[in-house]
């Protein structure tokens, strides 16, 4: 079976179907959300004198992530992080940190991907 998707007689060649274009990566609705998700942490983080400007890569190195969780649960971590990863490892450690907190909390994550 052949996944690639084949244009229907008078539509143009690059034009997704529907259900590709919600989707892609550039969706408008993910776009949206993404930004209201944003603002919203930025909202909380206000008070740490934090902020996220990509959630992508402002949340990797796991700081800004142990921030919002602080401030959320209005608890500390319990456990050391690095407080400036420089490599990889260390930003993956914190990262970890996070969501052991998150299991200890017994805070399930739901609908995550990507």
């Amino acid at each position: 079976m052949n996944s690639t998707y084949e244009p229907q007689p008078g539509e143009e060649p690059e034009e997704l179907p529907a259900t590709e274009k919600d989707l892609a990566e550039d969706a408008p609705w993910k776009k949206i959300q993404q930004n209201t998700f944003t603002r919203w942490c930025n909202e909380h983080l206000k008070c740490v004198h934090k902020r996220i400007g990509d959630l992508q890569r402002d949340l990797s190195d796991g700081l800004r992530l142990i921030a919002l969780l602080e401030v959320l649960s209005q608890k500390k971590m319990g456990r050391k992080y690095h407080p400036r990863p420089n490599f990889r490892q260390m930003k993956l450690e914190n990262v970890s940190v996070a969501l052991e907190f998150l299991e200890r909390e017994h805070i399930k994550l739901v609908s995550i991907g990507e």
